[in-house]
């Protein structure tokens, strides 16, 4: 299926950037790095792949508000429309030398997201949807193969990725409690670094299952809409739809939604 224009936008956006991140992930023990928080590092390279962004996405629609995980917000002349960006989402990994991160693009419009991309340079694998059409995944042997999420019902069968809290990072014993009760009924947990990759594998039904808290709007946008169009369901770990307000997040298919939701819930105080 052909891109249509935004995605394309999108696409060629995150292309340039990850061009740049590569490069610097090949030099990565050279790195300037900087510390902002414990265990939460930003390099030189998230921020040279976030200005790439901001100057593409800004030069092809004008106008068009921001958020971003570095640069914050920036308001546009058009209301109607943000970019929700994340120009390295997986940056401890980055810095280790481990080739799982991503480049994370969101279009919000009025509110609702409605396009979303997300993009491992090194792999090359690029997950796209927009609202209505579908999510898409191509990479260096296959263009556009059409994203479904994973068709499992039965979640002993299941494996489920989530996010570990860090050093500095609130919830460690309600996580450990949550964890012990999730991890006696599925096949498996996962833990790849990256909130985005997590959404875009469990729309490729890589993943049945992804939940996590204490998230940024930048780390979900994209994967909101991944999910989505590829006929999951997304929602907040109250079972509601504000997860970008809340930072909490759990995605799956519904039959397995239904089964993994009150595990989680039952352990959230």
């Amino acid at each position: 299926m052909p891109a249509s224009p935004l995605i394309k936008v999108m696409t060629d956006a995150a292309r340039k950037a990850g061009r740049s991140l590569v490069r610097d992930f090949g030099e990565v023990e050279q790195l300037q790095v900087s510390i902002k928080g414990p265990a939460n590092f930003v390099s030189a390279a998230d921020h040279r792949a976030e200005e790439i962004l901001f100057q593409e996405l800004n030069r092809v629609r004008p106008g068009y508000g921001f958020l971003m995980e570095e640069r914050g917000v920036v308001e546009g002349s058009d209301k109607t429309h943000r970019w929700i960006v994340d120009p390295l989402d997986g940056t401890t990994n980055f810095l280790h030398g481990i080739p799982v991160f991503c480049i994370s693009i969101g279009l919000e419009r009025d509110g609702q997201m409605i396009a979303g991309l997300v993009y491992n340079p090194v792999s090359d694998e690029l997950y796209t949807a927009e609202k209505g059409k579908g999510a898409f995944m191509s990479d260096r042997r296959m263009n556009d193969r059409r994203l479904r999420v994973a068709a499992r019902k039965t979640i002993g069968d299941a494996v489920v990725a989530t996010g570990i809290p860090h050093r500095g990072r609130p919830g460690h014993p309600k996580f450990l409690d949550e964890l012990g009760t999730v991890m006696k009924s599925v096949a498996g947990i996962r833990r790849t670094g990256s909130a985005a990759l997590d959404l875009a594998w469990t729309a490729a039904g890589r993943f049945d299952a992804y939940w996590e808290r204490n998230l940024g709007a930048w780390d979900m946008a994209a994967g909101i809409v991944l999910v989505r169009e590829a006929g999951g369901l997304v929602t907040d770990l109250e079972g509601g739809t504000d997860m970008i307000g809340t930072g909490n997040i759990i995605a799956a298919n519904s039959t397995m939604q239904k089964e993994l939701l009150p595990l989680i819930r039952a352990r959230v105080t």
